[in-house]
């Protein structure tokens, strides 16, 4: 079984008025394909520098991130997007949809970008909306959409290029219990059948149940797991 996400002794610094100050330090994980990791902490924790960092969108300062095998060290700003946009799929809090495009549209969007062909495009937009019960709002703008709606076009979105890698941010914070259930068990049901490594920072404690590991970060560190 691979480890489509490692993360081997990763630090991050920054400066604080004259003072260097940790924020990750020697982190290490490694989330095999098939698995849904969640990481809980406090607010200040380091979970947002950790999610930049693994998702290609801060460099370490230390140690080294390896994407479905690919290294993101030394490379440039286009190579770190082009990278993102093959080997990663984000959720985040708010399904940060495009108002003017319809929900069908806003898949197509993301694979126009990553250069697939427009038939294969339509044909992968119309399976992943079956999957999660959208193929009747194909048509219908985010603003005609509920809350769970919105981001289950938002997981549908992520997984459009086929990445090795999912990181969901807060995906249940919008959301009422019953739906943030149904988001976080269409998240880890995707994660199953399509074999990718997902992450999801969390605060939410009703879906720990639907992960298969429990990290906790704290000053920096993974330190207890559940």
């Amino acid at each position: 079984m691979r480890n489509r996400l490692i993360l081997q002794e990763v630090t991050r610094t920054f400066k604080d008025g004259g003072n260097e100050r940790m924020i990750l330090n020697q982190l290490n994980l490694e989330v095999a394909e098939g698995e849904l990791v969640a990481v809980m902490g406090p607010s200040g924790s380091g979970k947002s520098t950790f999610l930049s960092i693994a998702g290609a969108l801060l460099e370490p300062t230390g140690g080294r991130v390896l994407l479905d095998g690919e290294s993101i060290g030394g490379k440039d700003k286009q190579e770190l997007s082009e990278l993102r946009l093959r080997k990663i799929g984000f959720i985040f809090q708010s399904a940060n949809l495009i108002p003017y495009l319809k929900v069908e549209e806003q898949l197509i969007l993301v694979a126009k970008l990553a250069g697939m062909d427009k038939a294969k495009a339509a044909k992968r937009a119309k399976e992943l909306l079956d999957e999660v019960g959208l193929s009747h709002r194909r048509t219908a703008y985010s603003e005609k959409l509920s809350g769970g709606e919105r981001q289950r076009v938002a997981i549908t979105r992520a997984l459009m290029n086929d990445p090795a890698v999912l990181f969901a941010d807060e995906p249940t914070a919008s959301l009422d219990a019953a739906r943030g259930l149904d988001v976080v068990r269409m998240i880890a049901k995707q994660v199953k059948s399509r074999r990718k490594s997902a992450v999801m920072v969390t605060h939410d404690d009703r879906v720990l149940p639907l992960c298969d590991r429990v990290l906790y970060l704290e000053d920096g560190k993974f330190i207890k797991k559940y």
